[in-house]
């Protein structure tokens, strides 16, 4: 069992402030979260970046992710090293994951830039119901969304400030390893928290 932080973002993202060294050094110092997709916005740099630099550190796993601005919402995409080529629908988003082994998550998606309702026409993988800067209502309609599609929900710290880091996370039932873990979120193997509070499952 592994607890990763499945969204965050560096300083790579223009809206986003967290050094990729700080994230490494806080991952290898945090008791119990070992492992973190990055998931900067419409670029995987950030993530190479971080990667590059937890090399050093056996015991923590750096998940390769973005955030794309689809039109119709923003799509986590976790797994894959290469961006989709424009211009960003959906439904290309996601073919082009999955053919990769890659997931495709619906982020926040009742917040601004969310699919919302939408997410029910698409191929998605799970659906993001615990966003740590989200409001408890909006996480709550997250939670309907994921029950009413029967997907797995997961949890990610939508970290863009070093005070937002880590504040929820998602347990996988998987070991230390980027394919195990994709695999075991797929097939639902996922428990949501927050970092102070008991697991829920979904």
């Amino acid at each position: 069992m592994i607890r990763a932080d499945l969204h965050l973002h560096t300083t790579y993202s223009a809206d986003a402030s967290i050094p990729p060294k700080t994230i490494v050094e806080q991952l290898y110092a945090h008791p119990y979260i070992k492992a973190v997709a990055i998931t900067d916005h419409n670029t995987l740099e950030g993530y190479r970046k971080v990667r590059e630099l937890a090399s050093a550190y056996s015991d923590i796993l750096i998940i390769p992710g973005v955030e794309i601005r689809a039109v119709g919402g923003d799509l986590l995409v976790l797994g894959v090293e290469e961006m989709p080529p424009r211009p960003w629908n959906v439904e290309d988003v996601i073919d082009f994951t999955h053919e990769r082994g890659g997931l495709v998550i619906t982020a926040h998606p009742y917040r601004a830039y969310g699919l919302g309702d939408l997410a029910k026409k698409y191929a998605i993988d799970a659906v993001e119901v615990l966003n740590g800067i989200s409001p408890s209502h909006i996480n709550r309609m997250a939670e309907i969304l994921a029950k009413e599609m029967k997907l797995p929900g997961v949890a990610g710290s939508d970290a863009h400030y070093l005070d937002e880091m880590w504040k929820v996370y998602t347990e996988v039932q998987a070991s230390s390893d980027v394919d195990e873990i994709l695999k075991a979120i797929k097939r639902g193997a996922v428990r949501v928290a927050y970092a102070s509070e008991k697991s829920i499952h979904f």
